[in-house]
């Protein structure tokens, strides 16, 4: 994890100005384009020479007030926090490791799903898609020509994905910010290598966006969609954790009563039904 602790930290620390941090440059030349080690070691309260080693992984461990107040001097958001402490804690979060990302949901959870009048999905860290309703299936009909439906691989490798987001450089952004936040909560997850090391390969935008070295807890906002069958889609999502389900998040898509979006949700229902879409599970996926 060495690697992974240097690459984070100095992207972190060159992405806030001494300015954003309260520090006083005066007219010295900067060959950095953010903060100094000495800075941040500064703003942190230890010395120079731990954080620098603290910064190449060359700390056997460090305590969670020094974590946290590395964490305020880098002015890091919750989600990037939360990987801090998980790269210098390897070995609480390995002990999810061995474990395999959930491939389907309990029936009660499928009823619940089905229950919904929104287009809402369930997906595990892979962000592959496990279970939707019936209109959360017609809503991201596209992805669904896959065996495994994911939306990493969509975004990344399906020429279609620039046309259905709204804003592709984003959604690309935040899935490869949402596969290094998985990393950090399991990082001897075999499936997340073998999927990083397949995006890799195959696409210089995963390529430069995982390079960006960001981190993405998804929770909530608004997106842009532009369906194939209704056109625009303008949908506020909210993401939840499944209690007794580790590893598996749904996300609900809703819009205000009379506007354009919720009047395509119909739409969307009457042309699921014309189709014969069906709800996802897979059967395989049933347990």
């Amino acid at each position: 994890m060495n690697e992974e602790i240097r690459e984070f930290l100095a992207s972190r620390r060159a992405n806030i100005t001494p300015e954003q941090a309260g520090v006083p440059t005066g007219n010295s030349e900067r060959r950095v384009p953010g903060l100094r080690r000495e800075e941040v070691a500064t703003l942190a309260g230890v010395s120079a020479d731990y954080y620098t080693k603290l910064e190449r992984g060359k700390v056997a461990s460090a305590s969670d007030s020094v974590l946290e107040s590395i964490a305020r001097a880098l002015q890091l958001d919750d989600a990037e926090r939360t990987h801090l402490f998980d790269l210098f804690r390897p070995n609480v979060s390995g002990i999810r490791a061995a474990e395999s990302a959930p491939t389907g949901l309990r029936e009660s959870l499928r009823r619940m799903l089905d229950s919904m009048t929104v287009p809402a999905l369930a997906y595990n860290a892979l962000q592959d898609i496990v279970g939707t309703n019936l209109l959360g299936r017609a809503m991201f009909a596209p992805l669904f020509d896959s065996d495994r439906p994911n939306f990493s691989r969509f975004s990344f490798l399906d020429p279609r994905a620039r046309e259905f987001f709204g804003d592709w450089e984003l959604a690309c952004s935040l899935n490869a910010a949402m596969l290094r936040y998985a990393v950090g909560r399991n990082p001897l997850a075999p499936e997340l290598a073998a999927l990083i090391g397949e995006l890799s390969t195959l696409s210089p935008a995963f390529r430069a966006h995982w390079a960006a070295q960001d981190v993405h807890e998804h929770r909530t906002g608004r997106k842009l969609f532009h369906h194939p069958e209704v056109g625009d889609l303008e949908a506020d999502y909210d993401v939840l954790d499944v209690p007794g389900e580790p590893g598996i998040s749904i996300t609900s898509y809703t819009a205000p009563a009379g506007s354009a979006t919720t009047e395509k949700f119909a739409l969307l229902a009457s042309w699921a039904a014309s189709q014969n879409l069906t709800a996802i599970p897979r059967a395989d996926a049933v347990r």
